[in-house]
């Protein structure tokens, strides 16, 4: 049982930012219901998949809930979430607050439903602000949170890191904002809402790696974090293959340079001599690095690593992260059988809880598969739920 049991989440979030905050919320033992558009989530129809519905990222981030499938254009669908909202501790939404509030909707309404309840609102952008109502996606929000700006000062072109990171990243920063609302209001013992923007959350993340000179008034330097930025600071090429390291403080580079058989570095070069001489050369230091790195194996890299207690692991594929004898060892990757999907492999939750271990209890769900079970306990009769997929406010899966 997780440490969050007795936490139960109206999720009304889509695709990727609000399905992963709520997964961590569900893998820690709280109680999710999502709440999908009968059409069900865009996520749902990202591929590969073995049947249509249930694409693969799908499933990594939608285990740990149930599934109720509503219309909530329809007023009946309305009415379905304001009856649910009464015995939920939190609601999380990405929907734009002003769709959510044609919707009847609104933190306004669903606090009246219930004065305890947490209203999240994942958003794109600071509602106070002129970009309030604009649409968000990762892309954007990395491009206005400086990442292909960083990669230009870098040396090279502009992209994207190929990773949803500001799906992912606000999504935890959303964990963190509702647990500090569930907090306060075990204190207060009132519901409040939360607002967790993602254009702030991602700048205010790499801003405190790469304001350094614009911190101060005047500037001291056009901004960006030297180390981060030098053209050569990536997986070392190695005589076969790659390797990473990070050969960071002076216990570090004295014993590298022993292990290679120059005992007399750093100290015969002024530009190894300290950590602030090295950030001053960083360039020449990684460039450098960068040639010596290539005279022996990425084994032979590891092992000298290994035995001389400097920082280094391998640069792994997505296949050959799942190999990885550690990540085996603690069943990082485990194999378990999906109800529809089969054998399928999920990863396991990383923080460790010594008294209340979090564990996913459920795979991702079939879309609306538990509304009836979610409705019934909400109290609603059969006839009532069968009216609402009469309706058209209920999607109800397909029985064969």
């Amino acid at each position: 049982m997780g440490p969050l049991e007795g936490l139960r989440v109206l999720d009304l979030s889509s695709v990727l930012m609000g399905p992963y905050a709520t997964q961590i919320l569900g893998d820690y033992g709280a109680e999710v219901i999502k709440v999908e558009a009968p059409e069900g989530d865009l996520v749902r129809q990202i591929q590969p998949a073995r049947t249509p519905g249930m694409g693969a990222m799908y499933l990594n981030t939608n285990r740990s809930k149930q599934s109720i499938a509503l219309n909530l254009k329809r007023p009946e669908g309305r009415d379905v979430v304001l009856r649910l909202v009464r015995d939920c501790d939190v609601l999380v939404s990405n929907v734009r607050p002003k769709a959510m509030a044609r919707l009847g909707l609104s933190w306004e309404s669903l606090s009246d439903a219930n004065p305890r309840l947490i209203y999240a609102a994942l958003v794109g952008f600071d509602q106070r602000g002129r970009y309030a109502a604009r649409p968000a996606y990762d892309d954007l929000i990395q491009g206005g949170a400086c990442i292909p700006h960083s990669f230009i000062r870098a040396g090279q072109k502009p992209a994207y890191v190929p990773a949803a990171i500001a799906d992912r990243i606000v999504g935890m920063s959303a964990v963190n904002a509702i647990l500090a609302a569930v907090i306060e209001r075990d204190r207060s013992g009132l519901g409040q809402k939360v607002e967790v923007p993602m254009f702030e959350t991602m700048l205010s993340m790499i801003m405190a790696d790469h304001m350094q000179g614009l911190t101060f008034d005047p500037p001291l330097d056009e901004g960006g974090y030297r180390r981060h930025l030098a053209p050569d600071r990536r997986p070392f090429e190695t005589k076969d293959g790659h390797v990473c390291a990070l050969i960071y403080n002076n216990g570090h580079w004295e014993r590298f340079f022993r292990a290679i058989g120059r005992p007399e570095m750093p100290a015969a070069d002024p530009r190894y001599v300290s950590f602030a001489a090295r950030m001053a050369h960083i360039d020449e230091v990684y460039a450098e690095l960068g040639e010596i790195m290539k005279t022996r194996t990425t084994a032979e890299w590891l092992d000298l690593f290994d035995r001389a207690d400097v920082p280094a692991l391998p640069m792994h594929s997505y296949e050959s992260a799942m190999a990885d004898p550690h990540l085996s060892e603690i069943g990082f990757f485990e194999a378990v059988d999906h109800p529809t999907e089969g054998r399928i492999r999920q990863m396991a939750v990383p923080a460790q809880f010594s008294r209340s271990p979090a564990r996913p209890e459920r795979l991702a769900p079939g879309m609306g598969a538990d509304g009836e079970r979610v409705l019934t306990r909400a109290g609603y009769t059969p006839d009532e739920i069968a009216a609402l997929a009469e309706a058209g406010a209920l999607k109800l899966p397909e029985t064969e």
